[in-house]
């Protein structure tokens, strides 16, 4: 299969993609077409162990890919994961689910991707017959960098350079960036935000200038991040799987829709989803669940993406994001696939902050998703509510997901011509990563040290405590540079000098 640049003048194979990262237009790369999974081929996935349902689903984009290979490759990825399972799927109760996606080697989603990325990228190197060393950069709201950096971390013929806003990430995902161990990463703390990080990263990525340059010095740029199609597809086979859960345990029956409410910041993790249905996934409403920082529940309701607005920093730092990269990929699609219409909207969004889309286009994104935006207060009262009522601790990020999904669920049961279906949460951190907010929510207790969080959490809870967190307590702050904006990309020369 080929992938296609969002913006239209580039051509490349899925190893090409993955190596490059963002097309030379700047755009992103999409798959050609969507590959079908029949109702035959998700009742046989349910036989499937979780790797053999990857490599089953990633064959289907990644062709080139030597099918064994990729099938070991995923056994060794999620084999890393606690009990071998990297989707564990609870049922709550009334027709509600978790997906727990944290039980990684950095306790976030982002490792179903990143532990898999590595094997992508060294065999699309190979195959695309790429000679350079790759440099990695990436940005990062917080979970994706440590994912990156355990990665990717002496790992030979690569170098990954992680940006991260220096106040804008919680004290224990900081600490574990900061105490990675490894000759080849490089930590950086921008004074910003995410945002910033991620539009100096991506003008670097997009600039041919600077491309030469590093290229000069050896290195072929790429990234970590969702833009990179590498990272995205892998996050497809959780939403399968999940479905594949619920028929396997009589839950529902084939072909009946399941609904998923999705934390939402940079759009990647639900456009996964979205991308699973349109491969024939029998999905309903896909729930978009934003904190105040509600760019995206304003864009579903009005058809305009507008981030002229203030930048609000939460409890669930992960999605503290105005620009929401993935996005491009579902107006891409939205627009008929209308490579330079999309290149003009990316054009506004960079020159006035804005773009819109046509009426046609906002219906059928309220015909697919339903998306909502809750406070700190909210947030706080749903993570409480939910233990209390079942006993189970939400780190801050599912508890918007859970206090929209909520209000979705909620809304639909009112409305007697509304479709009824089973909603699995996305649980995308775990507890541990924001121990002194989820206190809070539990207890209205504020603690200043993360580890007395992680301590009274678990004396409350009796959740296991994940032995990557408790290691990096005494390990020494390796990585101290600060830096504003306008520097990054001095700073990832220095990094490759």
């Amino acid at each position: 299969m080929n992938f296609i640049s969002t913006r239209g003048a580039e051509k490349v194979t899925g190893a090409q993609a993955v190596v490059q990262g963002i097309a030379g237009d700047g755009g992103l790369f999409v798959p050609e077409f969507f590959p079908a999974v029949s109702h035959e081929e998700i009742s046989s996935m349910c036989g499937m162990d979780y790797p053999e349902r990857a490599a089953f689903l990633l064959s289907k984009y990644f062709d080139e890919y030597n099918p064994a290979e990729l099938l070991s490759a995923c056994r060794e990825a999620y084999g890393k994961f606690e009990d071998g399972d990297p989707a564990p799927l609870l049922r709550m109760d009334n027709g509600m689910y978790m997906l727990e996606l944290f039980h990684g080697p950095t306790c976030a989603f982002k490792d179903i991707a990143l532990t898999l990325m590595p094997y992508l990228l060294k065999r699309g190197r190979e195959l695309s017959g790429v000679k350079e060393d790759i440099l990695i950069l990436t940005a990062t709201s917080g979970d994706t960098g440590k994912a990156a950096l355990e990665g990717f971390r002496n790992r030979d013929g690569v170098k990954l350079c992680v940006f991260y806003p220096e106040e804008g990430v919680s004290k224990m995902q900081k600490l574990q960036m900061l105490t990675t161990e490894g000759d080849n990463v490089n930590v950086v703390a921008v004074k910003g935000s995410f945002d910033d990080c991620q539009t100096a990263v991506k003008a670097i990525m997009g600039s041919a200038e600077r491309r030469a340059e590093i290229g000069k010095k050896g290195y072929l740029l790429s990234s970590a991040n969702s833009v990179n199609i590498g990272r995205l597809l892998p996050q497809i086979v959780y939403y399968f799987s999940a479905y594949c859960d619920l028929l396997g345990s009589d839950q529902l029956k084939m072909g009946e829709k399941v609904d998923f409410a999705v934390p939402t910041g940079n759009f990647g993790n639900i456009l996964a989803a979205y991308y699973a249905k349109r491969m024939g996934l029998p999905v309903g409403t896909l729930v978009c669940a934003s904190n105040k920082n509600c760019a995206l529940t304003d864009f579903f309701k009005n058809g305009s993406y507008n981030i002229k607005r203030p930048l609000f920093r939460t409890m669930s730092p992960s999605m503290d994001i105005l620009i929401s990269s993935n996005l491009e990929r579902l107006i891409f699609e939205l627009s008929g696939r209308d490579a330079a219409l999309t290149a003009n909207r990316m054009q506004s969004l960079s020159e006035t902050g804005k773009y819109s889309v046509r009426a046609e286009e906002l219906k059928e994104t309220k015909a697919l998703f339903y998306a909502g935006c809750t406070n700190e207060t909210d947030t706080v009262e749903c993570i409480y509510d939910f233990f209390i009522d079942y006993g189970y601790p939400m780190d801050t990020h599912t508890g918007v997901a859970m206090s929209v999904a909520q209000r979705y669920t909620a809304a639909a049961e009112d409305d007697k011509d509304a479709e009824k279906h089973l909603m699995v949460v996305v649980s995308t951190a775990s507890p541990y990563k924001f121990p002194q907010d989820v206190l809070y929510a539990l207890t209205g207790n504020d603690v200043k040290d993360s580890y007395k969080g992680v301590k009274r959490i678990h004396l409350l809870t009796a959740m296991k405590v994940p032995e990557a967190l408790k290691e990096i307590r005494y390990k020494p702050l390796r990585f101290k540079t600060v830096v504003p904006p306008d520097k990054i990309y001095e700073e990832v020369l220095n990094f490759i000098s």
